[in-house]
């Protein structure tokens, strides 16, 4: 099976529940031979409920509603087509491009404790490695011991060297140190793992700041890639989260976890439509091999088909 293939399953089952809670309502309602007057408030409804927000919500069926009167549909099932169409064209962002860097990648993973940032970055590190690219990790996040301790854990498991100090040591300490160890090494990539006190939040954004100032000195053009990991059963308050970390050090993707946990997938689009950050990665599962690449098509027709 190719590798597309793969992932596009694991996006099928990560988000089984989300297609039999809501938007598998949302199907039902087109099952049906005309567009029926009670039709858009309950497609408003159930978007609403899907944690797709109500200004996106909005949008998308004035969009929707527009190309139907426009091109004169009046067969459900055809309108259900538009609405995947345009679910899909809201999911395509463009966002900051990652940038390439001459020679080591350096990739900053940010994110709130309990959001599965530490456990992404094993799977991240996974795929790199797969791709044929030696990796290193920086337990940047030295306000929790527990937090390193994962990190080395994961290490190990993935065959990733993990870089770090004793807890409470300058997080920016730690960063200079692994870059330093990633060119002495041969390693082509370093991701970092960060703090994400959000009770404390000046102060989290002024750190992660000061990492990318650090990073910046070591590589002007660095970091290479700026990932924000959500939690999916955050919902709307994701989004907000997101806002936050973009002012604070600028995001180049998100990495959606806990997508198979939730049935409120609609926050996918709530994210690409209201941040205009692209989402990159979903999660799938729990090993290192549940990390899809994120596909807006293929997100669609895994709700909505």
């Amino acid at each position: 099976m190719a590798l597309f293939d793969i992932f596009k399953k694991k996006t099928e089952q990560a988000l089984k529940r989300t297609k039999e809670a809501w938007f598998g309502k949302i199907t039902s309602l087109f099952d049906r031979q005309t567009i029926e007057k009670g039709l858009w408030d309950e497609l408003e409804e159930l978007l609403i409920a899907a944690d797709t927000g109500v200004e996106t919500t909005e949008k998308l069926i004035s969009r929707v509603k527009e190309r139907v009167n426009k091109q004169k549909i009046s067969d459900a099932h055809q309108v259900r087509t538009v609405l995947m169409e345009e679910m899909t064209l809201m999911l395509q962002v463009d966002g900051d491009k990652p940038s390439l860097p001459a020679s080591l990648r350096i990739v900053l993973v940010v994110g709130v404790n309990g959001s599965g940032k530490t456990t992404s970055i094993a799977k991240l590190g996974h795929s790199y490695k797969r791709d044929g690219s030696k990796v290193m990790l920086a337990a940047a996040d030295t306000f929790r011991a527990a937090a390193i301790d994962q990190l080395k854990w994961w290490g190990d498991r993935i065959g990733a060297e993990v870089i770090a100090h004793q807890p409470g040591a300058d997080p920016g300490a730690v960063v200079f140190d692994a870059v330093q160890a990633a060119k002495t090494r041969g390693a082509q990539t370093v991701i970092v793992d960060t703090a994400g006190r959000l009770q404390t939040k000046f102060n989290l954004m002024e750190e992660l700041k000061k990492i990318k100032r650090v990073v910046q000195r070591i590589d002007p053009s660095a970091p290479h890639d700026t990932l924000l990991v959500l939690d999916a059963n955050t919902g709307q308050n994701g989004v907000s989260q997101a806002k936050y970390f973009t002012e604070a050090v600028g995001i180049t993707g998100i990495i959606l976890t806990k997508l198979d946990s939730t049935a409120k997938g609609g926050i996918v689009l709530a994210i690409c439509d209201q941040l205009k950050i692209p989402v990159r990665f979903i999660g799938t599962g729990e090993t290192v091999e549940d990390l899809a690449p994120f596909d807006p098509k293929s997100f669609v027709e895994a709700i909505m088909s």
